[in-house]
């Protein structure tokens, strides 16, 4: 995950990602915002989409969920992002526990409101759709206001 620095989200934990350009699949995408957030390169998975409407804001977000358990080349900050690793929770660790003991946890006070309710899903790796609604505040904030989430079978 990384710090968004600037930005739609700016000073939330998220995951790497933007637009998908002309000519791109989100695959592609997903692939060439990795290498320019982080300066790295992974075997990205499909886990799932997700489509956030917002109040006061005319188009809905549909974004693609991608995850790798590897990647290559050096982790790098970029204008846009601050990499930052955190521990997987231990009912969804694979691998050396060890070294996720000694991370700090997944910061969910410092990320998007719905982040804690669906990111168990993503670190399960099933594959998952949902949909996330916010409204607009007092404060002109955008709250979460209702979800829903599911799994997909297997096909």
């Amino acid at each position: 995950m990384g710090m968004k620095k600037r930005g739609f989200g700016k000073d939330k934990y998220n995951g790497f990602g933007g637009k998908v350009e002309g000519g791109e699949t989100s695959a592609e995408a997903a692939l060439r915002e990795l290498q320019e957030e982080a300066g790295i390169t992974a075997p990205l998975q499909h886990s799932g989409a997700m489509l956030f409407v917002s109040e006061g804001v005319e188009a809905a977000f549909h974004i693609d969920y991608y995850a790798a358990s590897t990647y290559e080349g050096a982790i790098t900050e970029t204008e846009e992002m601050r990499p930052e690793w955190f521990a997987v929770p231990n009912q969804y660790a694979s691998g050396d526990a060890n070294h996720s003991a000694t991370l700090p946890a997944i910061p969910f006070d410092r990320m998007w409101e719905a982040d804690k309710i669906w990111f168990p899903l993503f670190l399960s790796r099933k594959k998952f759709n949902g949909r996330v609604d916010f409204r607009l505040d007092e404060s002109g904030q955008h709250r979460l206001q209702r979800w829903w989430f599911g799994t997909l079978a297997e096909s």
